[in-house]
């Protein structure tokens, strides 16, 4: 029993070390890690900012009823073009019963210091005419008659407006909304029988419709803190609509916010910018867009990818690994200069020709995409 178990267990040894031996023959007959180097080359750098925003109309208004009342005709549709002065609504006006009452009694007031005002002017210009009057008695009468017929006519008007809303029913009246601008119709919120409210200091009253000149079109959007101190007004820029990507439409910056304000955690300003379109592009109000603004940028400078770029963990300073013989690598500070976040300028530490290490070691997987 002893010896078999010797055996057994010489045996267990014997395989044990067999395994231990392949191990490290297998250690140290791997192949020795080819990494895959980049030279730098010169090219362009070109650092842009990027401001979100939309597209809007430049001279865009509401129309707001001068009178309460009911919608009674809406003449228009959204998206129809219409000239200064074009009819748009009709505002029917349901009067205010107490106010009703009230002017027909100031009517009847002064109609009655008409008529009296009348008697006498007539009996003083007979008295006027044989001589018993003097003059100036005559011309007070004739003063106190032309004012009660005044009043009276001012009285009828007033009835007027409160029941019809306007004197004539023509086309200056409170109760039509005509366009103040050529443009297109953009908005209409309300519907025939909607009741609306008349503008005036303590109401902004209800908006009927909504126009705007679409040839005229600018850029609202915000950029961020770190870059609006490099753009100023004047700028040339680039704006890009989200709906029509394949286009760039040239704009001019014409106003930067001097004031900043806090969204998410970061400090946004405010900019405009004049947009140019032409007139065979078909543009909505509302589009979001992109401007691109242009901040610096340098011609024919060393660059190489950013993806090169290693950092010190401890001074955080870029470094790169330079070949310096068969598999055999140096680190080199590098002085970073312009980067537009694919290529980035190299002022230091490498020079045309070098061979610069690339981060991840080439595999066969990687070389057979390439090829």
């Amino acid at each position: 029993m002893n010896k078999t178990v010797k055996i057994i267990l010489v045996l267990v040894a014997i395989i044990a070390l067999v395994f231990v031996l392949k191990y490290f023959k297998d250690a140290n007959s791997k192949d020795v890690v080819d990494y895959k180097v980049e030279e730098p080359f010169y090219s362009s750098i070109d650092t842009k900012a990027v401001a979100t925003g939309k597209l809007n109309p430049e001279e865009e208004i509401e129309l707001k009823p001068q009178i309460s009342g009911i919608v009674d005709k809406i003449l228009v549709e959204e998206g129809d073009k219409v000239k200064k002065g074009d009819l748009i609504a009709t505002i029917r006006v349901v009067p205010n019963e107490q106010n009703l009452v009230a002017s027909k009694s100031r009517i009847s007031t002064a109609k009655l210091s008409y008529d009296n005002a009348k008697v006498l002017y007539t009996r003083n210009k007979t008295l006027f005419e044989k001589g018993v009057i003097s003059q100036q008695d005559f011309e007070n009468s004739e003063l106190s008659f032309n004012q009660a017929k005044e009043s009276l006519a001012q009285a009828q008007n007033d009835y007027q407006i409160i029941k019809r809303g306007s004197i004539s029913g023509g086309s200056s009246a409170n109760t039509n909304i005509v366009a103040q601008i050529p443009g297109t119709i953009l908005e209409i919120p309300v519907r025939e029988g909607d009741q609306v409210i008349q503008s005036n200091n303590f109401n902004a009253g209800t908006t009927i419709a909504t126009i705007a000149d679409m040839s005229l079109m600018i850029f609202e959007g915000k950029l961020d803190e770190a870059e609006v101190g490099k753009v100023q007004e004047g700028k040339e820029i680039k704006v890009i609509l989200g709906a029509i990507r394949d286009r760039e439409f040239p704009a001019k910056l014409t106003f930067v916010a001097p004031k900043g304000v806090e969204e998410n955690g970061a400090v946004q300003f405010t900019i405009k910018a004049d947009v140019t379109i032409d007139s065979l592009t078909n543009i909505r109000a509302g589009y979001s867009a992109n401007a691109e603004i242009e901040i610096e940028s340098k011609d024919s400078v060393l660059v190489i990818r950013e993806a090169l770029l290693q950092y010190n963990r401890i001074t955080e300073k870029p470094f790169v690994e330079i070949m310096k013989g068969e598999n055999k690598f140096e680190k080199e500070n590098v002085e970073l200069g312009l980067s537009d976040g694919i290529n980035v300028e190299i002022t230091e530490g490498v020079e045309e020709g070098d061979k610069i290490k690339v981060w991840n070691k080439a595999s066969k997987d990687n070389e057979d995409e390439e090829e």
